[in-house]
């Protein structure tokens, strides 16, 4: 199957066997060079997100280990990192996936496709001003 977006390949993987985290690093793989069960492997412990739903959604998660290992500039990630977690929380209404999966409130705020989809979106632009 043949994706041209990397969004829509993430979701993909998403129904297919990968968690959050481990879709939106693979929507990143050539990007980032490393083999698939590497990625697989950086991407595993945050399926539900960190801890089982206690923690930060995956599929930001995801997106801040690719920022990681994407970052060309000479400021640290973690400051780029800021910008990626606010943005997230703005589109996506809440960072931990039993916010944003309305665990306690019994109200989903945002779908899981749609967290891999900002998530990306996200990053993208990120990734892009590196080149400006």
């Amino acid at each position: 199957m043949e994706f041209n977006d990397k969004k829509e390949y993430a979701v993909y993987l998403k129904h297919n066997g990968y968690n959050c985290a481990q879709a939106v690093l693979m929507a990143y793989q050539n990007e980032i060079g490393l083999d698939e069960e590497i990625i697989k492997k950086l991407g595993s412990s945050f399926g539900s997100g960190m801890g089982g739903m206690k923690g930060t959604c995956g599929a930001l998660i995801g997106a801040n280990i690719a920022l990681g290992l994407l970052n060309t500039t000479s400021l640290a990630s973690k400051f780029h990192a800021k910008d990626i977690v606010d943005e997230f929380e703005q589109k996506s209404k809440a960072l931990t996936c039993q916010d944003i999966k309305g665990l306690k409130t019994h109200v989903i705020l945002t779908s899981c496709d749609d967290c891999i989809r900002n998530a990306i979106d996200i990053l993208n632009k990120k990734l892009e001003s590196f080149n400006e």
